[in-house]
């Protein structure tokens, strides 16, 4: 089977489990991640011709390319006036919870490094840490919609989600780039701990930027909408582009590797564009029609990259015991920080009692950070800790896609948000 029909069947797989979560009330991101393991090349990819090895890693052009967009459409929720609206509160909350989330998972982690001890390196502690930061959306809102979910919480709770995934794609640029330092040399010197960062973190902004300003001026010679929305897609593909051939060809310096963030530079091109452009949501609208398919495959290239075979291995009980580890601590840092953080900016006590537990749910930008690590560790010839990533975060999404939606609706409930004709 070559490429093309391997994109086919990872589609149709895609659009079939669709139908069955439907029926069993669970996201379709779920479906998409099992379905993906089922048919990948580790289940029975190596049986029907399909998903084999080499096949699944010549078509992860397309996570890196889905991953751009996501981190687009985040970049566009940073409207000028949308951050002025929400005010001080909200972002006090959002850089609580989500860095809380992080800070109590490299903490639980570095306790259980005590006990595994080379079998959990740094660089695995760090990149998790990063990744704890994200939260899923699209879960928490489906559950608002579903239910006609109004109050403090929810009002206090949609803003936060959007701006939640911009902080946790700035902490996994910082943290992911020591992890490679870490991962590549054993120890890292002063240039990788501060200046491969800075420059990695400040290129991709700036390279964005340019971008951004490049797309929107580019408005004033296309009217169309299609148009516009080609060069949307030129701008995310250069972006990409780029980031692969510098990975590819390892640029250094200094000695050290340089790369810089894909998904930086194209929330950059989100915020410009957003902010410069009074017309930008026609565009954005078009290109969100562009997606779902593209996203779909994303999830399913995701489940089918899981390698199960890592649970029947030595390793397998280390990869639950850390996969259960972030779980907990990752929830209790995302809880802490939103019931701290709401508590010192005097919101109400809904607020302050319910808003962690509905901050659970991971998947989309969670799973796209963990397959930047497997890709970016993969190419420094590091399978087996960019593996062990990649098991611990899709064993976490799917639990918590799993229960997160339930325990969201039950918090609702219990804060009083949910109308009693709604259930």
């Amino acid at each position: 089977m070559n490429q093309i029909l391997c994109i086919a069947l990872a589609l149709l797989v895609g659009l079939l489990s669709s139908r069955l979560m439907k029926f069993l009330r669970l996201p379709n991101v779920t479906g998409y991640l099992i379905a993906g393991i089922i048919f990948g090349p580790f289940v029975l990819g190596k049986y029907i011709g399909g998903w084999d090895e080499g096949k699944l890693n010549a078509v992860k052009w397309i996570s890196e390319i889905a991953l751009g967009f996501i981190a687009f459409t985040i970049g566009t929720s940073f409207r000028k006036t949308s951050l002025q609206a929400v005010g001080k509160r909200v972002i006090i909350i959002t850089l609580f919870e989500a860095l809380g989330g992080a800070i109590l998972t490299i903490i639980g982690l570095f306790i259980v490094k005590i006990f595994l001890g080379d079998q959990l390196p740094v660089s695995i502690i760090l990149t998790l840490g990063a990744i704890a930061c994200a939260t899923a959306p699209a879960a928490t809102l489906m559950v608002i919609r579903q239910y006609q979910a109004r109050g403090p919480v929810v009002s206090t709770l949609i803003p936060v989600v959007a701006f939640d995934d911009a902080v946790a794609l700035i902490t996994f640029a910082v943290l992911f780039a020591l992890s490679k330092g870490f991962a590549s040399n054993g120890s890292v010197s002063a240039v990788e701990i501060l200046l491969i960062p800075l420059i990695e973190i400040l290129g991709s902004l700036i390279l964005g930027t340019i971008l951004g300003f490049l797309v929107t001026l580019g408005c004033k010679f296309f009217k169309s909408r299609a148009n516009r929305m080609i060069m949307v897609i030129c701008a995310i593909l250069i972006i990409v582009g780029l980031s692969m051939l510098c990975t590819e060809n390892h640029w250094q310096i200094m000695g050290a590797n340089l790369s810089f963030s894909p998904l930086l530079g194209c929330m950059m091109i989100g915020a410009i564009f957003i902010n410069f452009r009074s017309d930008a949501m026609r565009t954005i609208d078009r290109v969100d029609q562009f997606t779902p398919p593209l996203y779909m495959l994303f999830f399913v290239i995701s489940g089918a990259s899981l390698d199960i075979t890592i649970f029947g291995s030595d390793s397998a009980l280390v990869v639950v015991v850390i996969a259960l580890v972030y779980i907990i601590s990752r929830s209790a840092g995302k809880y802490l920080g939103a019931f701290s953080s709401a508590k010192i900016t005097n919101s109400e006590p809904t607020v302050q009692k319910f808003l962690g537990f509905t901050l659970l749910p991971q998947a989309g930008v969670a799973i796209g950070l963990a397959t930047t690590a497997n890709q970016e560790l993969s190419h420094l010839g590091l399978e087996k800790q960019s593996s062990m990533i990649l098991a611990v975060i899709l064993t976490a999404t799917i639990i918590y896609e799993l229960l997160g939606p339930v325990i969201t609706k039950i918090s609702l409930e219990k804060a009083g948000e949910i109308p009693t004709s709604a259930n």
